[in-house]
């Protein structure tokens, strides 16, 4: 608003700015209110709990161990044979279930364990789909189980049935210290 000053009718070049503090103010308080924020989710996993006790390494048979090795060039390494990631799902199914009885796959699912070691130059995409493509296979196993004894999938059990399966396929996948950059072929 401008204003007159003087009798000579000039005008001034002053704007009433009294409220502007008051506008901004409500401005930021609106934004504050009505701006979500986005969390980073990360990789849910569960951790066993502590123990002070050494793990009994005598009682691990080294047919019950499906080792993933990720380089840093993105490359997988699985029981020490190059593999495409696309194949790492039913291979790592037909190891834990082991249909066959083959003596090289674990002697049965209770037993599997699956060791995920990645080198620090590994991409975190390239992690998260070994890492996904892992637990699918568990995932797929338990699903196949519920529909062979219960005629539904897993997701649609009673929880006292579901424990029931993941007893008998136990997620069991233990990830290794990264190696420094470069250092897994």
């Amino acid at each position: 608003m401008l204003k007159k000053k003087g009798s000579k009718g000039r005008q001034s070049n002053e704007i009433n700015a009294g409220s502007m503090a008051d506008i901004a103010f409500l401005l930021l308080i609106f934004f504050l209110v009505t701006t979500q924020i986005a969390e980073d989710k990360g990789v849910l996993t569960t951790l066993p709990p502590w123990s002070d006790d050494e793990p009994d390494i005598t009682k691990l048979k080294e047919r019950n161990v499906y080792s993933v090795l990720v380089n840093a060039n993105n490359e997988l390494l699985v029981r020490n044979e190059p593999m495409q990631a696309r194949n790492l799902r039913k291979n790592a199914k037909e190891f834990i279930s082991n249909p066959e009885n083959r003596p090289d796959y674990a002697e049965k699912p209770e037993k599997a364990i699956i060791s995920l070691k990645n080198d620090r130059g590994t991409k975190y995409e390239t992690y998260i789909e070994v890492l996904n493509e892992l637990k699918g296979a568990y995932n797929e196993l338990r699903n196949e189980m519920a529909e062979r004894t219960h005629g539904k999938p897993y997701e649609f059990l009673e929880k006292a049935d579901q424990k029931v399966i993941r007893n008998k396929i136990p997620l069991i996948i233990s990830e290794a210290e990264p190696t420094a950059f470069g250092e897994e072929g």
